[in-house]
């Protein structure tokens, strides 16, 4: 089979890093180690089944969660490789409680937050899953070795860069560097990723809707009119829109992404001990935030913010998500406030 030749993640990278002489290549290094890393996890999502490592661990993450055995492994995996890698001062993820530290003699100029395999749930039903993460500049000192708290707890908009890996029919690697949006499609033949949705721009109307219509009941009456509103006929603008809920957050943030689509996970009083949403900030709603707008879209809250605008309390805060076509998040947030 004759394989079209294009542009790799690697060169795509350097030629990146060129267009700024001051880069100093630490940014594109730690990107290449993430792949790497990547890759790891895509070649055992893709064996899970024969290799004994589905099903759960035994182990409850501080969400209060089952751990699976691949949300371990692919843990365990990234904390392995960037520990060492010399280009992060710390790093913090979803797996775990408090802050990662790095090895060492091994301290750089980045920090990482990441969801190591979001939708594990979804895992043993082999749906696509996928891994996220946000990488920001470190504010403290490079002297003093070591990362903390606060060079982790940073605005969405403070990222230098934010990304995906998405294992599914193909595993895909979507990311940002604040440049625009490129996709790049792994060729298991070769190991390596290719260019394949260069420059993605999504579409400013949606086609499709994502959203647990089974929290209906706990919604807000502003929140259901809205969903209601999204269902009714009306050639003129494109009404009724198609639902497509897959509940990996990862995957339903992809395709709508490509297509034109909004993800709705608003606030709810189904968890009273949990008022502000259900998304983590750091792991999950910032980094899509920062790759939805690169690409022409927004992301929000529903209470008037802009997930970007919000500076973290704590590691593991949550919030709620309305994310995707400009158009339609617009219209949300009007009926969210109460202005429609």
């Amino acid at each position: 089979m004759n394989r079209p030749l294009g542009i790799t993640v690697s060169r795509n990278i350097i030629d990146s890093q060129r267009m700024h002489p001051e880069a100093t290549g630490e940014l594109s290094g730690l990107l290449s180690e993430l792949i790497v890393a990547a890759k790891t996890i895509s070649a055992e999502v893709n064996m899970a089944g024969l290799a004994d490592i589905l099903g759960m661990s035994g182990k409850t993450n501080i969400q209060g969660e089952s751990v699976q055995k691949l949300d371990e492994f692919a843990n365990n995996t990234i904390k392995r490789r960037m520990a060492k890698s010399g280009y992060i001062c710390v790093m913090t993820s979803e797996e775990e409680e408090g802050i990662v530290p790095v090895n060492e003699g091994y301290e750089g100029k980045y920090t990482l937050a990441f969801d190591p395999l979001d939708g594990s749930s979804n895992i043993d039903v082999n749906v696509s899953v996928g891994t996220i993460f946000s990488i920001h500049r470190r504010k403290s000192s490079l002297a003093s070795g070591q990362g903390n708290l606060e060079d982790l707890l940073r605005k969405g908009s403070e990222q230098v860069a934010a990304g995906y890996i998405i294992y599914g029919s193909s595993t895909m690697l979507v990311f940002s560097t604040g440049q625009g949006v490129q996709g790049f499609t792994l060729d298991p033949s070769v190991g390596e990723f290719f260019l394949s949705h260069p420059d993605i721009k999504t579409p400013e109307k949606s086609i499709y809707f994502s959203a647990n219509e089974g929290n209906y009941q706990y919604w807000d009456e502003n929140m259901r009119r809205y969903i209601n509103w999204l269902k009714e006929e009306n050639k003129e603008d494109g009404r009724p829109l198609s639902a497509r809920y897959i509940g990996t957050l990862v995957s339903d943030f992809h395709r709508n992404l490509i297509k034109g689509g909004i993800f709705l996970y608003p606030k709810d009083n189904k968890n009273p001990d949990k008022p502000s949403g259900k998304l983590r900030l750091l792991y999950e709603a910032g980094p899509f935030a920062y790759l939805v707008e690169q690409a022409g879209g927004r992301a929000i809250t529903g209470d008037g913010r802009n997930v970007s605008d919000i500076e973290p309390e704590e590691l593991h805060q949550r919030v709620p998500l309305i994310i995707g076509s400009k158009y339609d998040v617009d219209i949300a947030e009007d009926f969210l406030l109460g202005r429609r």
